[in-house]
C-alpha cells in the first residue's frame, strides 16, 4: 500500500513539473564562450510554427553575472519569415534598477531575466522562422553575458 502511495505523489509531482510550463512553444538559450558576448557573434534560433491562429507572446532571455558593467543591453533582433521577407528591430533589455539593484531572478551572483519583445501577436505564416540575436552595445567585447535566448509562449 505505501509503495502505491508513493508512486502516486510522484506521478502527481511530475505532473506538476511537466503542465507548469504548458504554454511553452520554444525556450531556447546559447551560451557564450568565456562569458563574452562578442560583437560578430550572432545567436541563431530555428522555430517551426503550425499554428497561425493561436495567440503568443514572445521574450528575449538573459543570464549575465553580478560583474556586467550596465544597466541595460541593446540587442538587434533579426526576424526571417518563411516567405524569406527579414524584419530588424532594436530592443533595450533593463536589467538594473537606475539605483544598481539588478532585475529579475539572482542566484549569487548570477541574474536572468526574461525580457519581453512582442506580445499578444499571430505568426503571419507556417513554416520555418530564424531568429537571430546580436548585441548593440557599441563594444566589441560585451563582458560578463553567460548566456541569451528567447522563449515563446501561447498568450493567456
Amino acid at each position: 500500500m505505501k509503495a502505491t502511495r508513493n508512486s502516486l505523489l510522484i506521478f502527481v509531482a511530475i505532473l506538476g513539473f511537466v503542465s507548469c510550463d504548458s504554454n511553452r512553444v520554444y525556450d531556447t538559450n546559447i551560451s557564450l564562450h568565456n562569458e563574452t558576448w562578442h560583437k560578430d557573434t550572432f545567436l541563431l534560433f530555428e522555430v517551426d510554427i503550425t499554428d497561425t491562429v493561436q495567440i503568443y507572446n514572445m521574450y528575449v532571455n538573459s543570464r549575465i553575472s553580478g560583474q556586467y558593467a550596465y544597466e541595460n543591453m541593446y540587442l538587434f533582433v533579426t526576424t526571417k519569415l518563411p516567405n524569406n521577407l527579414i524584419v530588424r528591430d532594436t530592443l533595450e533589455c533593463i536589467l538594473a534598477e537606475p539605483d544598481g539593484r539588478w532585475l529579475g531572478k539572482g542566484f549569487g551572483d548570477i541574474w536572468s531575466n526574461k525580457i519581453s519583445y512582442k506580445k499578444h501577436f499571430r505568426f503571419p505564416f507556417k513554416g520555418n522562422y530564424i531568429f537571430q540575436l546580436e548585441q548593440a552595445m557599441r563594444e566589441d567585447e560585451l563582458k560578463h553575458v553567460l548566456d541569451a535566448g528567447i522563449r515563446i509562449e501561447k498568450a493567456q
